[in-house]
């Protein structure tokens, strides 16, 4: 069965006053916000597209709208089982086929292009293999804290254990999952922001499937699908820029090897986000979006 979140719950979220909107990726509604463009006077030839990772959803991104919204049009979208998005209840539903298939059909059916790609955690796994397979829709790349696992990745004890507690544990807290995944401390309110789409269990089936979706096993469903990623990013030429939290004890050790892979990475400032931990947006997202603009400044074709 599929559900949907009620309305209600986003009622109380503080400093996200963007009107959702919805499209249709089969048979289930992916929920986005959007601004900049032609809506804020930005410039509309550029397309921010932000993607959000586990167990996240679009607010992540709410300190960094802003200042790319002054750069561009700036499109948000919350994967399946997230945020305002539709999710199924049943967590055999959820593969990394769906999850991808829901991305590219949001990207077509708004037909996205000249997209800068800002993307963390599962959104860079869903993103950059979107970039990868349709790379004239994509200008640049800006993965953070994720990486492209093929199943030959050794994952570490913590992880292990983040993954086997987010299945399994009798009452998960999505809010306090989020908060320890911070560098600096949250407001009650945005805990409660983070809460706000997993109402009870019925909703939360995404969340809790996410980690078992990573490929332990080259045979593993998806393994396929991320080492032709990268593959294809070893030949990347257009710009990347590679901006890693610098006190992410999950995937600061994807940093190098994915900044060696793309072979345009090393072009631009070898820099760590400092005082910032898995959710860099949150920690440091002011800074980080001004890092993003300078690299679109600098990459642009001159006039």
């Amino acid at each position: 069965m599929v559900v949907s979140v009620p309305e209600e719950r986003f009622e109380d979220v503080p400093n996200f006053d963007y009107e959702p909107q919805y499209v249709d990726v089969g048979g289930l509604d992916m929920a986005y916000v959007e601004t900049g463009g032609g809506a804020d006077g930005g410039d509309a030839e550029e397309t921010f597209l932000c993607l959000h990772g586990e167990p996240t959803w679009s607010f992540l991104y709410r300190k960094m709208m802003p200042t790319l919204a002054e750069r561009g049009r700036v499109v948000v979208p919350d994967l399946i089982g997230c945020g305002r998005s539709d999710r199924y209840e049943d967590r055999d539903e959820y593969s990394v086929e769906m999850h991808y298939d829901a991305l590219e059909t949001f990207v077509e059916e708004l037909d996205l292009t000249n997209i800068t790609l800002v993307c963390q955690d599962w959104g860079g796994l869903l993103g950059l293999s979107l970039a990868a397979e349709q790379p004239e829709r994509f200008a640049r790349l800006v993965p953070m804290n994720t990486g492209l696992p093929d199943g030959t990745q050794e994952m570490t004890e913590t992880w292990q254990a983040f993954a086997e507690m987010v299945a399994t544990a009798e009452d998960l807290d999505i809010g306090e999952l989020v908060a320890n995944g911070c560098y600096r401390d949250l407001s009650e309110e945005v805990v409660d922001a983070y809460r706000a789409p997993f109402p009870d269990e019925r909703h939360m089936a995404g969340a809790r499937t996410f980690p078992g979706l990573v490929p332990q096993s080259p045979d593993d469903p998806g393994a396929d699908r991320f080492a032709d990623a990268q593959d294809r990013l070893a030949e990347w030429e257009k710009p990347a820029f590679v901006l890693f939290a610098r006190e992410d004890p999950i995937t600061s050790d994807n940093r190098d090897p994915l900044r060696g892979l793309i072979p345009t990475a090393t072009e631009q400032p070898d820099i760590w986000i400092d005082e910032a931990a898995h959710f860099l947006q949150e920690d440091a997202g002011e800074v980080i979006a001004e890092h993003i603009v300078e690299f679109v400044d600098r990459t642009s074709p001159s006039e």
